[in-house]
């Protein structure tokens, strides 16, 4: 006979075994755009919530995104001749077997796509990429003009 009462089938106190009556923690990891359109599925979410960070080097931009998981054969990068750098791919879903009993499932899955308009100083034709721990890292080099360091004179001010 277990010692914390029970209700409705689930622990009331106990967290650790799926949802309880009360969980002040259950709402924290949703995030905002998960709150803000609760009526959005898993595939939405997943397009939505993939994070890319775009960094301007003097050498180069670079892209690194969080794809935990994903294999390389998964990821699509693409180049239009306008300059729109693509990064797409799918994470699928995993097959579940209909003894288990999920609690709780929280991991995305589904299709992603992000664009991004590169700058003219970009040299589209040496663009590289890999993936190491869950990372996705793009580097495009730029230009050797862009490379070079600016000079910076000084205006008089007349009047």
């Amino acid at each position: 006979m277990a010692l914390i009462p029970r209700a409705f089938g689930n622990s009331v106190f106990d967290p650790f075994f799926g949802s309880s009556i009360f969980d002040p923690f259950e709402n924290l990891s949703a995030s905002l755009f998960d709150r803000a359109f609760p009526s959005f599925d898993k595939d939405v979410s997943a397009v939505a919530n993939t994070r890319v960070d775009w960094v301007e080097t003097p050498e180069a931009h670079v892209f690194k995104a969080d794809l935990p998981g994903m294999k390389k054969d998964e990821i699509k990068i693409q180049v239009a001749d306008d300059g729109v750098l693509s990064i797409s791919g799918e994470r699928s879903k995993e097959k579940v077997d209909e003894k288990d009993n999920y609690r709780r499932s929280e991991r995305s899955f589904g299709k992603f796509f992000r664009q991004f308009k590169l700058p003219a100083n970009a040299k589209a034709q040496e663009i590289s990429a890999k993936v190491e721990n869950g990372v996705l890292t793009v580097t495009v080099p730029k230009t050797e003009e862009s490379k070079k360091k600016s000079e910076i004179r000084t205006v008089e001010i007349t009047g």
